[in-house]
């Protein structure tokens, strides 16, 4: 079942159940599917690597405004964020854990012969063809930031 397909029919059961979290996130990740498709000026089917690019972006912003809420002192703010990113974060593949990242960057470095902080373009790319949206940005930076010095 493609995405879309998946999305509408989730919204439906929110609809049916009244859950408004539900509603509110999905209509988002439905808005932002609909301008990615139509962005080049011809209506195109995005492919499933593009699609979870967008919906770990939606995932990461709704994290930073929580963050950002609670540094405020605003948990009122926030728990409708963290909320919101739980149910986008359904249409998300499984994600590795942290160990399995760091396996997977341990490979990457040594079979890219990686020896120190110059060669972390190298690395970042090789681990982020190779976790294709199971892994976010941030935790396969650290790790090989962590493992490079």
């Amino acid at each position: 079942m493609s995405l879309q397909t998946d999305i509408m029919t989730k919204l439906k059961e929110a609809m049916k159940a009244k859950d408004q979290v539900a509603l509110t996130s999905l209509r988002a990740i439905k808005a932002e599917l609909l301008l990615a498709q139509t962005s080049s000026g011809s209506k195109r089917e995005l492919s499933e690597a593009e699609e979870v690019k967008l919906i770990q972006k939606l995932v990461k912003q709704r994290k930073d405004s929580a963050v950002i809420f609670t540094e405020q002192n605003r948990p009122d703010l926030a728990t409708p964020e963290l909320e919101q990113v739980a149910v986008i974060e359904q249409f998300l593949p499984e994600q590795f854990t942290e160990g399995e990242v760091e396996k997977i960057v341990l490979h990457a470095i040594e079979e890219l012969g990686a020896s120190g902080m110059k060669d972390m373009g190298k690395v970042m790319a090789a681990v982020n063809a190779e976790v294709a949206g199971q892994a976010d940005g941030k935790t396969i930076s650290v790790l090989v930031k962590k493992n490079l010095m």
